[in-house]
C-alpha cells in the first residue's frame, strides 16, 4: 500500500503486528495489516467480533490496550512515528490532533463530574480555547448533535442522561478540539434510528468542514455505507479485502465479505394469536413515573405481555423504554398505576417484593462490559443468583452453573473460570443471559441486548434467545431501537415517544401500512445499504420536518388518550 501514499496522506500503517497476552502466552491479534488515510477521508473498518477492528483503530492513535504489544510494523501520523514516540509526545497529540469516540459511553465518562466540565478539559489543557469559549462551543455541538436542551444538558452528570444522549455528548467532546483524525468506535450503537440520522449527518459535516480524517469502526453495514469513502474488512486479525465503498457494496470479492452482506436472515416463526381472556404474565396498567419531584417520564402507560410471547418496545432515546423496565423490576416505583404478575399486583418497590417475586422477573443488560463484575469469574457471576434463589452449594452449585453454560452454548470446561476481560462481546452477553436464567424466571427484560454486537454475533444471540424461549416458555420484553431486530424476534410491538404509548399491536400490523405518523418516521429512518441513502433522506426531510413529525405523533397520542 506504500505506492498509495502521497503528500495528502495523514496516517500510514505498514505491516502492523500486535499480540495480546492470554495467561502466560502471547497470541496474535493483528497479523501484518496495512492501511493509509488521507486528510478528510473516512475509512470504514468492519468485521465480526474479535476481528481486530478496535485494536487496529486504537493503533492508529499509537495506543494499545493493557496486555497488548506491537511486535513489528510502523505507524506514521503526519510524519510522526507513533511507535517510537515518547509518552509525552503522544499525550500532546491525543485529544488535540487525534480524538477517540468509544463504543461504551457509560464506561468512558467520569461519573463524578458534569458533562460540560469533562468536555472543556481537553480544549483548556491543550490551549485551544478558554473554559468559557469551550463551554459555548459545547452548547453549539450539543445542539448540532440534537441533544435536548443544549444550553443546560451539559450541567448534568452522566447518570442523569440516557445512553444515547451520553453517546452524543462523547461525540461532541471528541470534536471539541477539531482534531485532524477521529477514531469512531461504534459511535451510533446506542442511538435510535431517527437520532442516528442527525448524528451521522453531523459527523459528516464536521469531517467535511474541518477536513478531518476518520476511522469508522462499525458492525452496521448500512451505516458504514453512508460514512466511508473506503471499506476494509477484517477477520481474525487478517485483512480480507479493501475497496472503494460503492465497489465493495456492489461487488464484494471475497466469500467472507459476501457472508457479512447476507446476515440477519433470521426470522422467528409467526405465533398464533393469544386466546381472548388469557391472563398476561406481565400487565402494565396506567403507569405514570418520573425521577424528579414533579417531572414525569412515563405518562399513563399500559400494555400486556403474555406467556411465551415477545413484546418489542421501540422508540427514540429518552422515550421511556428503559424507565418502563425499571418500573417492572421495582427499581422505580410508579407515581400512579400498577404492575401485575399473573394478575396479582406487584409491590411498587423491589424491597417490598418477596424473593419469589424477584426471581420471576430478570433482566439482560445492553452493555455487558459494565454489567459484569470484572473481578468475578464466570462461575461466581452465574453461581451467585443460583445460590441466592435456589440455595445450592458445593457440587450441586457447580453442576447447575455447568448446565447453564451448556444452555447458552458455551463449553463449561473452557469458560467457567474465565474473567469478563477474557471473553468476547458475544460471550459476555451470553454470560449475562445465563445469569438471568440462573434465577429460573418466567419473564425476562432484554434491554438492547444485541445493539453492541456485530451482526453475525447478534444473529446468534437472537437464535439463542428464541430457542430458550421455546424450551423454557419464557416471556420477553425486548427494548430496542433496531427495527431489524423487531422483525426478527417480536410478536407484538409497542411504540413509545416522550413517555407515551403512541401505537401498539401485532408485528404484522406494525410493518404494514397505514402507520401512525411517528411509526412512519421510525420506519423511514432505517439506513439502507446504499451510499446515497442518507443524502437522499436529508434532501427530502430537514431537521424541522423530523421534529414536526415527532410532534404530530405525540400530539395525536395525547389526544387519543384524553378521549378514552
Amino acid at each position: 500500500m506504500d505506492d498509495m501514499t502521497d503528500g495528502n496522506t495523514l496516517l500510514t500503517i505498514r505491516d502492523l503486528r500486535i499480540e495480546g497476552l492470554s495467561g502466560e502466552t502471547w497470541l496474535p491479534i493483528i497479523n501484518g495489516v496495512s492501511l493509509h488515510l488521507d486528510r478528510g477521508e473516512v475509512l470504514g473498518l468492519i468485521g465480526e467480533s474479535g476481528a481486530g477492528k478496535s485494536t487496529l483503530g486504537l493503533a492508529g492513535m499509537g495506543f494499545t490496550r493493557d496486555g497488548c504489544r506491537i511486535t513489528s510494523g510502523s505507524i506514521s501520523f503526519d510524519d510522526i512515528d507513533l511507535v517510537a514516540a515518547s509518552p509525552e509526545r503522544k499525550r500532546s497529540l491525543l485529544g488535540r490532533r487525534i480524538a477517540y469516540v468509544a463504543q461504551s459511553a457509560a464506561a468512558s465518562f467520569n461519573p463524578a463530574h458534569r458533562l460540560i466540565d469533562q468536555h472543556t478539559e481537553g480544549p483548556v489543557l491543550h490551549g485551544v480555547s478558554s473554559r468559557e469559549e469551550s463551554r459555548g462551543d459545547a452548547r453549539s455541538l450539543y445542539d448540532r448533535l440534537r441533544l435536548p436542551d443544549p444550553d443546560n444538558i451539559g450541567f448534568r452528570y452522566p447518570h442523569q442522561v440516557s445512553g444515547g444522549q451520553l453517546q452524543r455528548a462523547m461525540t461532541a467532546m471528541a470534536m471539541s478540539c477539531r482534531p485532524d483524525l477521529i477514531v469512531f468506535d461504534e459511535p451510533t450503537t446506542a442511538l435510535d434510528v431517527t437520532t442516528q440520522i442527525e448524528v451521522l449527518a453531523a459527523i459528516r459535516d464536521i469531517v467535511e468542514q474541518f477536513d478531518t480524517a476518520a476511522i469508522y469502526i462499525t458492525h452496521d453495514l448500512a451505516v458504514v455505507a453512508q460514512m466511508a469513502d473506503r471499506i476494509k474488512v477484517l477477520l481474525n486479525g487478517d485483512e480480507v479485502e479493501e475497496n472503494d465503498t460503492r465497489a465493495m457494496l456492489s461487488h464484494p470479492a471475497e466469500p467472507y465479505t459476501r457472508s457479512l452482506w447476507a446476515v440477519r436472515s433470521f426470522r422467528r416463526p409467526e405465533q398464533p394469536p393469544t386466546p381472548a381472556g388469557t391472563v398476561p404474565v406481565i400487565s402494565i396498567r396506567g403507569v405514570t413515573a418520573g425521577y424528579g419531584a414533579d417531572i414525569d417520564v412515563l405518562h399513563d402507560v399500559s400494555f400486556d405481555i403474555h406467556s411465551g410471547r415477545t413484546v418489542a418496545v421501540v422508540g427514540e432515546s429518552g422515550s421511556g423504554k428503559s424507565t418502563v423496565a425499571r418500573c417492572i423490576t421495582g427499581l422505580l416505583p410508579p407515581r400512579q398505576g400498577e404492575i401485575r404478575f399473573d394478575d396479582k399486583v406487584l409491590p411498587p418497590g423491589y424491597r417490598h417484593r418477596t424473593r419469589d417475586q424477584l426471581r420471576q422477573v430478570q433482566m439482560i443488560y445492553q452493555m455487558a462490559d459494565t454489567a459484569l463484575n470484572p473481578k468475578l469469574r464466570v462461575r461466581d457471576i452465574v453461581g451467585r443468583p443460583v445460590q441466592f434463589y435456589r440455595g445450592y452449594r458445593g457440587t450441586r452449585l457447580q453442576e447447575r452453573v455447568e448446565e447453564l453454560l451448556s444452555q447458552i452454548e458455551l463449553d463449561p470446561g473452557q469458560f467457567i473460570n474465565r474473567l469478563p476481560s477474557e471473553l468476547s462481546g458475544g460471550q459476555k452477553q451470553r454470560i449475562g443471559i445465563a445469569r438471568a436464567l440462573a434465577a429460573e424466571p418466567r419473564f425476562i427484560i432484554c434491554d438492547e441486548v444485541t445493539s453492541a454486537l456485530d451482526q453475525l454475533v447478534a444473529e446468534g444471540i437472537l437464535k439463542l434467545l428464541d430457542r430458550l424461549q421455546r424450551e423454557l416458555n419464557l416471556s420477553y420484553m425486548f427494548i430496542t431501537h433496531d427495527l431489524a431486530t423487531v422483525r426478527a424476534i417480536a410478536d407484538e410491538v409497542v411504540v413509545m415517544k416522550d413517555g407515551h404509548v403512541i401505537e401498539l399491536g401485532a408485528k404484522t400490523e406494525m410493518f404494514s401500512p397505514p402507520h401512525h405518523a411517528y411509526t412512519d418516521l421510525l420506519l423511514s429512518s432505517v439506513p439502507e445499504m446504499d451510499p446515497d441513502w442518507l443524502d437522499r433522506l436529508l434532501a427530502q426531510r430537514g431537521r424541522e420536518n423530523i421534529g414536526e413529525a415527532a410532534r404530530l405523533g405525540i400530539d395525536r397520542a395525547v389526544q387519543r388518550q384524553s378521549s378514552l
